[in-house]
């Protein structure tokens, strides 16, 4: 979906110029065509060398380049970027953007623009924290300009704080957001990912196989297309996408209970979590010690959370996983009309279990949308698209 975009991606000096090498790495490879810009301070840290590899263009770093036919690089360079992106983004060029000043090439392309510019602090947590920074950041939003980050973590020298760069992924998902039409915006959207975990005892569970990709992958769209986005989740291993509210949820009760509470504001439901249907009657405090007599563990059902909130008065508009073994169609099918459900995703549990991509089928009252194989990111964009349609 990104093909034939281009940016201009501004590099300043810092240490974090070294995550820039990776961004443009993952910018080609996603087909966005990417030309980089260059201060002298950002030379010290990353050569021009490595960036146009990269890249696969010539690194611009002088105002007054000769390559460019009429001299103007700061006007040219712009003129056919869909976006400028700075990163990292000094404390010291953040001053220029608030000010207005050009006095390289870089800032003066950035004065000089017209299209969208996007901004990504990278500093020491003094600097961070500094009034005078906290008022030119103020300022960039005045102006527009997006600010992406910064993170808290372990800095170059050796304090922790907030101010470090994003990481690469981080920037590169949030610069596709940029891009990705804003279909949902206005939209709110909870979403259910990942495993229950109802424990027998302290260190033993009832489970399901899931890792969660498929609805941290589709909560990831929702936000990059505008929605106002809440993700419940199970257990996984994987980092919670940025821009998303977030609530951790262990057991098959705990996220119901989450999600009754959350329910009433959203636009839209869609349960992707792998839900327990069992739970033991009885949770042991101690670890169960092993014997050579048979046990036996006695469960109660668990609640259907999205059988519950499709029944609400005032229900969202709720989506419906249906992973199965067999009969895939026919039990998907059945699954829906009996919670009432506008809309299922229906796929084998060969097909997906914890791989990177899908092959589902959509299944709503029209019949069935087949997609082909593909990765769970873009499943979850054409999923996303076939919900809007349907609402509109």
């Amino acid at each position: 979906m990104q093909k034939n975009k281009s940016i201009v991606l501004g590099i300043t000096g810092g240490i974090a110029a070294y995550k820039a090498a990776e961004l443009v790495r993952r910018l080609v490879k996603a087909g966005i065509e990417v030309q980089v810009v260059m201060t002298e301070a950002a030379c010290q840290f990353i050569t021009p060398i490595t960036m146009q590899a990269l890249s696969g263009k010539p690194v611009f770093k002088d105002m007054w380049d000769a390559s460019i036919p009429n001299g103007m690089p700061h006007i040219e360079l712009s003129r056919t970027a869909d976006a400028i992106v700075i990163a990292p983004a000094s404390a010291d060029f953040i001053a220029k953007l608030a000010y207005g000043r050009a006095d390289d090439l870089l800032s003066t392309l950035c004065l000089a623009r017209d299209c969208p510019l996007l901004v990504a602090p990278a500093m020491n947590k003094q600097m961070w924290d500094n009034p005078a920074t906290q008022r030119n950041i103020t300022q960039l939003n005045k102006d527009g300009i997006s600010i992406l980050g910064p993170d808290s973590g372990e800095q170059a020298c050796g304090e922790v704080g907030l101010g470090r760069m994003l990481e690469a992924d981080n920037l590169f998902n949030l610069v596709l957001a940029h891009f990705q039409p804003k279909i949902l915006k206005g939209r709110k959207i909870l979403i259910t990912a990942g495993a229950t975990l109802e424990m027998i005892d302290p260190v033993r569970a009832i489970t399901n196989l899931s890792s969660g990709k498929m609805g941290y992958a589709i909560a990831q769209a929702a936000f990059e297309m505008g929605a106002d986005v809440t993700l419940i989740s199970g257990a996984s291993t994987i980092k919670p996408p940025l821009g998303v509210e977030f609530i951790s949820a262990t057991s098959a009760d705990t996220m119901y209970q989450s999600v009754m509470q959350n329910i009433a504001t959203q636009d839209i439901f869609i349960s992707v979590a792998a839900v327990a249907d069992y739970s033991p009657v009885e949770t042991s405090t101690q670890k169960i010690k092993k014997s050579k007599s048979s046990l036996t563990i006695e469960l109660k059902p668990n609640k259907d959370i999205l059988a519950e909130v499709a029944s609400l008065p005032n229900s969202p508009f709720c989506v419906g996983f249906a992973a199965e073994s067999e009969n895939l169609l026919e039990y998907a099918e059945t699954k829906r009309k009996s919670k009432k459900l506008p809309l299922i995703v229906a796929n084998l549990v060969s097909d997906s279990m914890g791989l990177d991509e899908n092959n589902v089928t959509l299944l709503d009252e029209n019949g069935a949308h087949p997609l082909d194989r593909t990765s769970k990111k873009l499943v979850a964009e054409l999923l996303l698209k076939h919900i809007t349609d349907m609402l509109q």
